[in-house]
């Protein structure tokens, strides 16, 4: 769980040359409240045993899949998912530091659930990044101190879809964060450099299904290495897909489903897990993968014996299509 000193976030300052400390990052998949997990938001932890993991890192992080509102008109889509702003309260004592809510599901009640999505943003106990009133907000990195250690966490979708093109925060345009902007993605991630010793990157990218990363994805993972990122990481495929090292960046194509609503069509969508890195002097020196199955009530239950190794040895194995190298373990 977070224990730090907070710095507003954007406030500018001068990285050492070497960064101090060592600090722990858990990070698991898409998250929301809605139909068998409604429930859950009645229930400490909401999340479930894993919780566990995530409380245990320093920092923990997931992607809250959902508009926050009770209003708002369903937009010209298949799926539409919204919760209260209770949600963000049973995050934060599920052990989860921070959301990004930079995905295809965060405008599915159009500019009203918007609002009401951004109002819960200005109240909530936890940060929530990837959506703002305008571009600047939405693009702009939650900054904060863990452990002596200046921590940086971006949120971005370059899913290409109905929301990327309808809601895409812009000058005076209230929406979320588009990594289909490279060029601003880029300038914000080089800010964050700046400003800090660790910076994440948490994606909604890839192809529902698809348990191998595409081009685009590679792409943007290379380019978001360049402009200096510790680790990009993301969800959006409903299946996991392979991680490992670009370089010097940590990068997780795909967490999967953590919290989740319903039965997928995808073979293997049961399957996720909480993957925590250690970082020392800003560069990542162990991945560890913590495996779960979500089960019945679309709760993640962790996976010991025999099972939690088939997870295992399969997302280690999903990494053969990725072209990044095995991390340190």
């Amino acid at each position: 769980d977070l224990a730090t000193t907070e710095a507003r976030p954007g406030a500018a300052a001068a990285a050492p040359h070497e960064p101090p400390g060592t600090v722990t990052l858990a990070f698991a998949g898409d998250v929301h409240f809605t139909e068998r997990t409604a429930g859950r938001l009645g229930v400490d932890p909401a999340l479930g045993p894993m919780s566990r993991e995530l409380s245990a890192a320093d920092f923990a992080m997931v992607n809250l899949e959902t508009a926050i509102t009770t209003r708002g008109t369903p937009q010209p889509k298949k799926y539409h998912f919204r919760t209260g702003p209770e949600a963000l309260g049973a995050l934060q004592r599920s052990g989860v530091d921070a959301v990004t809510m930079a995905n295809n599901h965060a405008v599915d009640y159009g500019p009203q659930g918007l609002a009401d999505s951004l109002a819960a943003q200005r109240t909530s106990p936890i940060p929530v990044v990837g959506i703002g009133p305008d571009d600047t907000a939405a693009y702009r990195p939650y900054v904060t101190e863990v452990n002596g250690v200046r921590l940086a966490v971006l949120g971005a979708s370059q899913v290409q879809d109905y929301t990327n093109q309808a809601f895409r925060a812009g000058p005076g345009r209230p929406g979320i964060a588009s990594a289909l902007d490279r060029t601003k993605l880029l300038a914000a991630v080089r800010d964050a450099r700046r400003q800090a010793d660790v910076v994440v990157v948490y994606l909604h990218w890839g192809t529902e299904g698809q348990s191998c990363p595409g081009p685009e994805q590679k792409s943007i993972a290379a380019d978001l290495s360049q402009a200096g990122a510790t680790a990009v990481v993301g969800t959006h495929a409903h299946v996991m897909l392979g991680s490992g090292m670009l370089g010097p960046t940590y990068v997780a194509y795909g967490f999967g489903n953590f919290l989740w609503y319903g039965s997928s069509p995808y073979p293997h969508s049961d399957q996720t897990g909480v993957t925590t890195l250690t970082v020392t002097r800003g560069k990542v020196t162990k991945a560890v993968f913590t495996p779960a199955l979500v089960d019945g009530d679309g709760v993640p239950e962790p996976q010991t014996g025999a099972a939690g190794r088939q997870i295992t040895d399969r997302y280690a194995q999903l990494r053969t299509c990725t072209g990044l190298a095995a991390p340190p373990h």
